[in-house]
């Protein structure tokens, strides 16, 4: 499992009905995009859920490097890039993913949390709390599903979680959720990914 996002922030006098169009007209695009556990439409707005910015910030989970590479390289994010410019992607090695007490319900907010791995602390034990904070997530009412995941290069824990209510119960940046394209979620394998 692997996660990938990029973040387009725009200015604060952007018309994010602009995004909410596009999602509208090419979200569906992904619901069967061979090797994509799933891909969450996300966007920020100024002054919405206490965001200080515009952002249209697109989260994946992929079952397979094939399924993103054929995105990223088979012409499928070109599109973006030719309409928004070229953004940084970041990706994160899978730590672990649960199904939430939801289930299947709504998606309709997201809640992405990125800290630093202090250094000097014992990898195992900071991979293992990060795995149990996953379950807690998971497990709290609302929850659609819960993710954890690492970057490695910068030394970066990754929370990141959906939720069926506009009041989600974890911390970090929210996200209104325009669609959700799952056509592998099933396939996304539960628990410790290790």
């Amino acid at each position: 499992m692997h996660a990938m996002q990029y973040e387009l922030t725009l200015p604060a006098d952007y018309d994010t009905g602009i995004v909410r169009d596009r999602v509208d007209r090419k979200g569906h695009l992904l619901d069967d995009w061979q090797g994509l556990g799933y891909k969450a439409y996300l966007l920020r707005e100024r002054g919405v859920d206490g965001s200080p910015v515009n952002q249209y910030a697109p989260f994946y989970l992929w079952n397979t490097m094939e399924g993103m590479n054929s995105f990223l390289w088979g012409g499928a994010f070109q599109g973006l890039s030719d309409d928004f410019g070229r953004p940084s992607v970041r990706q994160w090695s899978g730590l672990a993913y649960a199904e939430g007490t939801a289930g299947s319900g709504a998606a309709r907010r997201a809640v992405r949390r990125r800290r630093r791995v202090p250094d000097g602390v014992v990898l195992a034990e900071a991979m293992a709390e990060a795995v149990d904070e996953v379950g807690r997530l998971a497990g709290e009412d609302g929850a659609v599903l819960a993710a954890a995941a690492v970057d490695t290069s910068r030394w970066e824990l990754l929370h990141f979680s959906l939720w069926e209510h506009p009041a989600p119960k974890a911390q970090g940046d929210v996200f209104q959720v325009l669609h959700l394209s799952a056509p592998g979620r099933d396939a996304l394998p539960e628990g410790r990914q290790w």
